[in-house]
């Protein structure tokens, strides 16, 4: 057993996303599907390679920032490999600017990856529509696309679609170009991308293709010109278009869609009839109030498999003491973040930052401390006396503030086989004496 400070420290990266395909990562891998409240991917993947493999199918996965959905997304991608599938993850934001996404550039980046992906295995498609977009899109936006200098369908796009995140005066002019294209540029993607992408893909003995499109819970939530949102505009009153895409598609949504009017709309045209699939905390208590003992094993076990990736599963709790001068800091750690584990490990992450392991009790509550005054900063009375109400009852109403409230991660959401879907503070919050005293006490702010 060795303890590497720097490996720990680059583990404990809260921004760092395990790559499950990457043996490295896959060591520091902790499943918490059981305490979860159901096995979610492995319900997504099943649902590709054995209930629907032939025929497209139109998934959605959503759950608060930060809770683990992009490792859980690669896992899938991993498993679906396994079973020969060609599965392309990729992260949205990198090709979208996140406060202004339109529907066309959600297309175009899924066909960049995809047209990038098989052009890598040596596919080459002839696309005659999307070369004659691209190219009269380029010279709309004085690009001056020359195929005698571009390498590939994924570079074409991928040249449109730079200089779109970068200025918004360029999306809009785009935009103007694409919108009234939008039925004949998903007709091209099917049938000069996706389907013969696919076919082909099958000759070679692979099961077929899936674009998992990470990160589109990140899109902003501001209001547009017609009224709504832009997450309602783009996966409600746009879905269907979103879902007509001749692959296997996995999309992440925004939690707040979920507490939306509009829930049952997007369940309808985007998910073809069926519920967006949640990623909810790892449970630290249960409804009731006592702790959740299994949640609290396997969070403790994620931070120190950090420390000590090879030493077996039913050793890592016997070596707390390695990390924390008392085994109570950890189990504080766990409680004090919710089971919301890049909280989890940005706390850890602090502490690597004040000293080295065995941490003291005051570097762990220095942590604690600098990020609930953080929390405490963005909430306003209002939000106070809301927040004592979702303590007292566990839920919380489809109304715009209780989604701030959970945008904002100042709520959490659980579920577990006894008590079903319910919803508590987030315990930083759940320690300040505004919240737990009389509500005369309550800042105002």
């Amino acid at each position: 057993m060795k303890f590497d400070l720097q490996r720990f420290y680059q583990a404990c990266n809260p921004s760092k996303t395990l790559v499950f395909g990457n043996a490295e990562d896959a060591q520091y891998y902790i499943d918490f599907a059981s305490v979860r409240g159901g096995k979610t991917i492995a319900e997504l993947g099943r649902t590709i390679a054995r209930l629907s493999p032939d025929e497209p199918t139109c998934q959605l996965f959503t759950g608060h920032i930060g809770c683990g959905k992009s490792t859980e997304l690669l896992r899938l991608k991993a498993d679906l490999e396994a079973q020969g599938f060609e599965a392309i993850y990729f992260e949205s934001s990198q090709d979208l600017e996140m406060a202004d996404v339109d529907i066309c550039d959600i297309l175009l980046a899924i066909a960049r990856q995809v047209s990038e992906t098989l052009e890598e295995q040596g596919i080459v498609l002839s696309a005659p529509y999307c070369r004659k977009l691209l190219v009269e899109a380029g010279m709309t936006l004085h690009l001056g696309m020359n195929w005698g200098e571009i390498a590939g369908l994924g570079e074409a796009i991928a040249r449109l679609t730079t200089h779109a995140k970068e200025s918004p005066k360029v999306r809009a002019q785009l935009r103007q170009y694409l919108e009234p294209r939008t039925s004949r540029i998903l007709d091209a993607i099917n049938n000069e991308i996706l389907l013969p992408g696919t076919e082909q893909l099958k000759a070679r003995g692979k099961q077929g293709l899936v674009a998992i499109v990470d990160n589109l819970d990140r899109v902003d939530n501001r209001t547009l010109a017609s009224g709504r949102s832009q997450p309602e505009y783009l996966f409600v009153d746009r879905g269907e278009q979103l879902r007509k895409l001749k692959c296997h598609l996995v999309y992440t949504i925004p939690l707040s869609l979920m507490f939306s009017h509009d829930c049952e709309a997007l369940k309808s045209r985007l998910g073809a009839g069926v519920a967006p699939k949640v990623l909810p905390m790892v449970p630290v208590r249960l409804k009731t109030g006592e702790d959740c003992r299994e949640g609290m094993d396997l969070l403790r076990e994620a931070i120190v498999v950090r420390a000590f990736p090879e030493v077996p599963s039913s050793e890592r709790l016997e070596l707390v003491g390695e990390l924390f001068e008392r085994p109570e800091s950890l189990d504080r750690l766990c409680r004090i973040s919710g089971g919301h584990i890049r909280n989890l490990l940005g706390l850890v992450y602090r502490c690597l930052q004040q000293e080295d392991p065995p941490f003291a009790a005051e570097a762990v509550e220095t942590a604690i401390q600098e990020r609930r005054d953080d929390l405490i900063l963005a909430l306003s009375t209002s939000d106070w006396q809301r927040l004592r109400e979702v303590a007292q009852t566990k839920n919380i109403r489809g109304e715009a503030r209780d989604q701030l409230l959970l945008r904002s991660m100042f709520v959490f959401e659980y579920r577990d086989a006894r008590a079903g879907r319910w919803f508590d503070i987030n315990p930083m919050l759940a320690e300040t004496k505004a919240l737990l005293d009389d509500p005369s006490t309550i800042p105002a702010v």
